[in-house]
């Protein structure tokens, strides 16, 4: 079953939702890889899973994962070298809660 074609405005509502700023040139491609995207989750739903054992986590003893361990800090003045707006010794960041801005 496939999915009816994502539109121009549906790829710019979503890139809005996700707070991204899409050039025109990049609507055709973001709207393909959506749709391929979409098309996996169809067949996805369509699976047989009646008597499939349900898995709390996919890891076992083949997929351990190291523990965190510490490593050397960044410094204070290359980080804020590397950060796109600063104030002071801080980093400015968007607001993401209430619709706001930076």
């Amino acid at each position: 079953m496939s999915n009816p074609p994502l539109s121009n405005e549906h790829i710019r509502h979503i890139a809005r939702l996700a707070r991204l700023d899409l050039a025109d040139g990049e609507l055709p491609d973001l709207a393909r890889r959506l749709s391929a995207v979409l098309e996996y989750v169809a067949q996805l739903e369509s699976l047989e899973l009646e008597g499939v054992e349900e898995m709390s986590h996919v890891a076992d003893e083949t997929n351990i994962l190291a523990d965190d361990q510490p490593g050397s800090m960044l410094d204070r003045q290359v980080l804020l070298d590397m950060a796109p707006h600063t104030f002071d010794a801080f980093v400015r960041v968007p607001k993401v809660i209430d619709e706001g801005g930076s």
